[in-house]
């Protein structure tokens, strides 16, 4: 035994040794250094990523001679050969002519590392500025209405409150990230998706399918991470603004600026104003909720050693927001006489990230956020406090041709209302909840044509215990890249907070019920997914991206707005739902002058009780989007025309005597935008928002003439008894709701940028 542990140790003292080689250089297109460019060692499944200086470093090498490519996207890269039998190679210099290649894509939102797009084991979708800048507008919750599977939804008809579905999947489903940050969940998955300066967002990255194994809950449908520019990259000075013939004003700013040498700080406001009440439908309301909005966002970049080593940010909220009958003023707040919903949200939220001094890969992410809510839904008030502190630390390793991710994770979530949900016996109670975790992923690149990504997270949750989240992906690659299959599966789950989720439990129009104690939702999701590029002699790229997914839910957790229509009542689902469809994407790149995006999304979203069938209520059965871009070179003009079309969705009815459509319409919301290019900083753009100008029925708003449901007759069980003056048995309701009452609007605005 002796003998076998002393020749294991040394065994494993000259592998430490014979691995303490490095390479490290920088890479640039002659004039700028380049970001997010991959690096590999060929024949050894080693590799990195430049930093925003271009860098980059290879650690764990033996000393002998290496071949190194730089991995660029459908053209073949430059390679260098590197002996390192005499010691480290510093200072190795890669050149890149970017008017012939293009630098493939990084992401981190699925391995929670960067890496190249195409070699994400997990399907991750990018979508940059230059893609919302085709339809402009105030918040991100509008803007990803062009991303095929992701709808943002309304709840509301009155407030324009909502949220953003994955493949017909719930808004409380959709982890939104900032800059990998769990910052949007709970109050503010309701309220806070708008007042994100969108002038300093990078890219908007989106995973479909359950990420709970690295995000934990509220990760089951998939997530959205919204990157925000890096200080060190952002122009010096931008500016963004535009007004519809609405009256709506939107303002973007955005300001870098150093401190010091080795502090670089961006600042972006962003102020929205609506107060122009329009009620085209004739129902005596607002067609679109009044806002006054500002958002202040603050960005910390701390370099050492030439290194970015401490990120940190910060943003500010105030949302002053109101929908009612077009009479309605302050005054009237909380009062029976005019209805009105009237939302005060103050949120603040800080996070960073911190690399530590180490040889090791080690990295910390904090965030905090606070968000405070003062509301009245017509004559019920809703008075909600939130606080959300996390912590994460992890180490990144790789040993051999494995690639390891470990972290541990701790979120304390605290939250205080005046509804049921807090209440006890001894008065009001805060809900305080406990989320220590900790996961492990591994990397392994068999080859270039063949990769595996297994993960496992355990939580500890403080109310309902533990939960354990797997995954597994595959990844096979061809020869020439241009063409990959994926396979997924894994686990979700997901904690309910139903107030904080479900904004028809806030109106007052119906009272909650709890059938029983509602335990955590579990799903299980498979999915398959295709890519290819063709690349053609002329050098346009054609782009085909199609994925087949099916998740199973357990415990899952319904509203039932049918069984009495003056109640919500919630329970976990006796039986089972499932979720299952294709996804197809299509890219084409002619020359620099006309590109084409355009997707569609077929899927069946449905739960089975006492072996029934039944579509879940507002999700789309189909839904496509598109994009056509096309510059007109010799005017600096630019032309973009873009759309969405939904299929039929299945209304919440008011019982059987409702007369209105059981589905929604199929309908399609198409806009168009000129942009005028002024000198290398100006920009000025406008278009039609709108234009088949759809709106929804006027008789959205169930009894909108009688809010208080002063003339509505109820029998001893609650339930709405049919007269002369109410034959359809209906009460005040505003949730029969699947698009906006705004139709066809101009807009006119421009962008000024200094670098």
């Amino acid at each position: 035994m002796k003998y076998l542990f002393s020749t294991a140790l040394s065994l494993v003292i000259f592998y430490t040794q014979a691995q303490d080689a490095s390479i490290s250089g920088f890479v640039h297109n002659g004039k700028d250094p380049l970001e997010q460019v991959k690096v590999t060692v060929l024949d050894e499944n080693k590799g990195a990523i430049t930093d925003t200086e271009g860098k980059f470093e290879i650690d764990g090498l033996e000393s002998k001679i290496y071949s190194i490519r730089v991995i660029s996207s459908g053209y073949q890269s430059p390679i260098k050969t590197i002996d390192l039998s005499q010691g480290n190679a510093e200072n190795i210099e890669f050149k890149i002519n970017l008017g012939v290649q293009q630098i493939e894509e990084v992401v981190v939102s699925g391995t929670m590392k960067a890496i190249g797009k195409l070699d994400s084991p997990v399907p991750v979708e990018v979508y940059n500025t230059c893609y919302f800048q085709s339809n402009p507008t105030p918040s991100v919750f509008e803007a990803v209405s062009n991303i095929n599977g992701v709808r943002p939804q309304l709840n509301c008809n009155i407030c324009n409150t909502g949220d953003i579905h994955i493949n017909g999947l719930e808004g409380p489903y959709t982890m939104v990230l900032i800059d990998g940050m769990p910052i949007v969940s709970g109050l503010s998955t309701v309220y806070g998706l708008s007042g994100i300066p969108q002038s300093l967002i990078e890219r908007v990255e989106v995973v479909k399918g359950p990420a709970s194994t690295l995000y934990g809950s509220e990760a089951v449908g998939g997530l959205i991470n919204i990157i925000t520019k890096s200080p060190t990259k952002a122009p010096i000075v931008s500016l963004d603004h535009f007004v519809t013939s609405w009256g709506e004003v939107n303002n973007d700013v955005g300001v870098k600026y150093r401190l010091g040498k080795r502090v670089t700080g961006l600042t972006g406001i962003n102020y929205f104003n609506y107060s122009n009440p329009i009620d085209k439908n004739g129902d005596g309301f607002t067609d679109l909720t009044l806002q006054d909005r500002i958002s202040i966002f603050n960005k910390l970049a701390f370099e050492k050693d030439g290194r970015k080593s401490l990120q940190i940010a910060g943003r500010y909220v105030y949302e002053d927001r109101w929908g009612g009958q077009t009479n309605w003023t302050a005054a009237n707040r909380g009062g029976e006489e005019v209805y009105g919903e009237s939302i005060y949200t103050s949120r603040w939220e800080t996070f960073g990230t911190y690399r530590l001094p180490s040889k090791e890969n080690l990295m910390l992410q904090f965030s905090a956020n606070g968000h405070q809510q003062n509301s009245f839904y017509g004559n019920t008030p809703y008075m909600a406090d939130q606080r959300i502190y996390f912590s994460q630390f992890l180490w990144n390793k790789s040993v051999g041709i494995a690639d390891f991710l470990v972290g541990t994770s701790f979120r304390h979530i605290y939250y205080d209302d005046n509804t049921p949900a807090t209440a006890s016996q001894n008065g009001n109670r805060p809900s305080m909840t406990n989320l220590p975790g900790t996961f492990v992923q591994s990397d392994i690149e068999f080859s270039e044509n063949h990769r595996l990504l297994a993960g496992m997270r355990y939580d500890y949750n403080s109310i309902h215990g533990s939960i354990l989240s797997p995954r597994l992906n595959y990844k096979w690659t061809s020869n020439n890249r241009r063409n990959i299959f994926r396979l997924s599966t894994g686990n979700g789950y997901r904690v309910v907070n139903v107030f904080t989720e479900d904004h028809a439990a806030l109106t007052g129009a119906r009272q909650v019920v709890f059938e029983d104690e509602l335990a955590p939702e579990q799903s299980y999701n498979v999915n398959a997914n295709f890519v290819k590029q063709v690349q053609t002699k002329k050098g346009h790229v054609l782009s085909f991206d199609g994925t087949v997914f099916y998740t199973y839910f357990e415990n899952k957790i319904l509203p039932d707005y049918e069984t009495n229509v003056n109640q919500i009542i919630y329970s976990n689902l006796d039986g089972f739902a499932e979720s299952k469809g294709v996804s197809m994407n299509l890219d084409f790149a002619f020359g620099r002058n006309l590109s084409v995006n355009a997707g569609a999304t077929v899927m069946e979203v449905t739960t089975v009780e006492n072996g029934e069938k039944t579509l879940q209520p507002l999700t789309e059965q189909i839904t496509g989007t598109w994009r056509v871009h096309y510059n007109i070179e010799k005017w600096n003009l630019a032309i973009d025309y873009t759309g969405n079309m939904y299929g039929p969705m299945r209304l919440p009815l008011l019982g059987p005597l409702d007369d209105r459509p059981e589905y929604s319409p199929y309908f399609s919301i198409q806009n168009i935008q000129l942009v005028k290019k002024i000198g290398k900083q100006w920009e000025v753009y406008g278009g039609v928002k709108n234009l088949l100008n759809f709106t929804p029925t006027a008789d959205a708003i169930a009894r909108a003439f009688d809010p208080f449901d002063k003339g509505v007759e109820f029998d001893n069980q609650g339930n709405v008894v049919p007269t002369a003056q109410n034959p359809n048995a209906l009460t005040f309701d505003p949730s029969y709701v699947y698009t906006s009452n705004q139709g066809i609007r101009g807009f006119l605005g421009f962008r000024f940028t200094l670098d």
